[in-house]
């Protein structure tokens, strides 16, 4: 079993359809501990995306390049950085081929996490997406090794991974400030992720 650009493009169209709303939330939920400008990364980046998608190299590492670079022609904002360097990443990590197995999307998933680390400067334990990240690699390499088996155990280890972060306070970014008040509310790039998640499995 393996995934394919393909696979990229439906994510992308997944995804896509629903950003509005999505955006909104997020928007809402960043305006609370932050610039209140998730929403709109999300909702720039994933137009951009969808109107690049059918020119996506065949070459599922450069397919992931080109992707990058959409996000980063219309976001400055430190999540559409991240989303872009982890994009790279895991492109650097697969260029060259057409396909690849399912197997390693936990070792991908962590080179990107990887590079996101060195690149934002927040560690595990901040309450970010990386802690969200963490969780859904490790669910997926326990997982059965199906995309919807690791697509299952990656949405429960997230919102576990997010109840678990809810009463904590943000140690990372603009929230730091608001560290007091960010207790008992949830993360917005940790959300992000799972709505994104939410859609890949509609």
């Amino acid at each position: 079993m393996s995934y394919s650009t393909e696979d990229l493009r439906s994510a992308i169209d997944k995804i896509q359809t629903k950003i509005d709303p999505i955006g909104k939330e997020m928007n809402e939920l960043d305006g609370r501990l932050g610039d209140g400008d998730l929403g709109v990364t999300l909702i720039n980046g994933f137009n951009n995306l969808a109107k690049v998608r059918d020119d996506l190299p065949v070459d599922f590492g450069m397919a992931l390049y080109s992707a990058a670079k959409a996000i980063t022609a219309v976001s400055g904002s430190s999540f559409g950085t991240l989303m872009a360097t982890a994009l790279m990443a895991a492109g650097k990590a697969t260029k060259g081929q057409e396909t690849v197995a399912i197997e390693t999307l936990p070792d991908l998933l962590q080179t990107a996490q990887d590079a996101m680390i060195s690149r934002g400067g927040a560690n595990l334990g901040d309450k970010t997406m990386l802690d969200v990240l963490h969780a859904v690699i490790k669910a997926t390499r326990a997982s059965s090794g199906s995309r919807l088996g690791m697509l299952d155990a990656a949405r429960a280890a997230t919102d576990e991974t997010i109840s678990a972060f809810r009463d904590k306070p943000n140690k990372i970014g603009r929230a730091r400030v608001y560290s007091e008040k960010s207790v008992g509310l949830d993360d917005p790039g940790m959300m992000a992720l799972k709505r994104m998640l939410d859609c890949l499995a509609d």
